[in-house]
């Protein structure tokens, strides 16, 4: 069914492919679980690909209440549950990546891997809250499309927004923004900005973990990968070439090629562990 209902919320849930193991994709603020279509399009042959669209956000239901990222760990908690797949590698990216982490410190044994993508542990930075609040102000009043043009400065590189060979991406991942509830949206800001800090317990996961961060990411720098990195221990860091924030947009088959390869050792690993035979097919190039 495409929607689920989860902790009396009505959920958008996207579930495709085949395989034995499940990847859960978590979207980032102010998108929706289409975020991942490339990546889908690639690894659904191999895994199960179930994503879903947090509350307000997408073709979810816009409820009164529930935004804040400790709410948003325990409808994805429900959703592995309820829907049985876990253990499951959890792909967050951004505010999913937020979610993630209070899932895998409150609830590991639902998650076999975890990959964190363009997120941070830490609680946002003060002297941006203002900036996000008169924003979230302008969206509420006026509509997304009215301070859609800010959103994509703030999430795109320069390139991806001036260079004529991007034109058609830059309509699509626009259209995605103002597809959202301008509502849903805002209440899903403020749960974001008002995060609480993380990063002196993520120190506990003890997953497989791959951290993914872009060099031209102002949103979220990847300075803040590396505070993730340091303290998980064993975890991965990437970092993708030429991109923003939104890194599966402006390079999706970099991102698809990192996750692929992932995801494959982790397989690769546990096969060698238990004398099967190696079946994995290569990652995507």
């Amino acid at each position: 069914m495409p929607e689920q209902l989860i902790n009396g919320a009505r959920l958008h849930v996207d579930d495709v492919g085949q395989g034995e193991e499940t990847i859960l994709f978590c979207h980032g603020l102010l998108f929706s679980g289409r975020m991942f279509d490339d990546q889908v399009a690639a690894l659904q042959d191999r895994y199960r690909c179930v994503r879903l669209d947090f509350r307000g956000q997408g073709r979810s239901e816009v409820t009164r209440d529930g935004y804040d990222l400790d709410t948003l760990a325990a409808d994805v908690i429900e959703l592995i549950e309820s829907m049985e797949i876990g253990p499951c590698h959890l792909v967050g990216f951004s505010m999913g990546g937020m979610v993630g982490l209070r899932v895998a410190l409150r609830r590991p044994s639902l998650l076999k891997s975890l990959v964190l993508m363009n997120t941070s542990a830490e609680a946002e930075n003060p002297r941006k809250r203002p900036r996000f609040t008169l924003l979230n102000l302008a969206a509420r009043l006026f509509g997304l499309k009215f301070v859609a043009p800010r959103i994509m400065d703030l999430l795109f590189s320069s390139d991806f927004l001036s260079a004529p060979e991007h034109a058609d991406a830059r309509q699509r991942w626009t259209g995605y923004v103002l597809a959202n509830d301008r509502i849903g949206v805002t209440r899903a800001v403020r749960g974001v900005v008002g995060r609480s800090d993380l990063l002196d317990r993520i120190d506990q996961i003890r997953l497989p973990t791959l951290i993914v961060t872009s060099d031209q990411d102002t949103t979220t720098p990847p300075a803040r990968a590396e505070a993730m990195h340091r303290r998980i221990k064993d975890s991965r860091l990437v970092r993708i070439e030429g991109a923003g924030h939104i890194s599966v947009a402006e390079k999706p088959d970099a991102v698809t090629h990192r996750l692929g390869e992932f995801l494959g050792g982790i397989q690769q690993a546990e096969q060698s562990s238990t004398g099967r035979p190696d079946r994995i097919q290569p990652g995507p190039n």
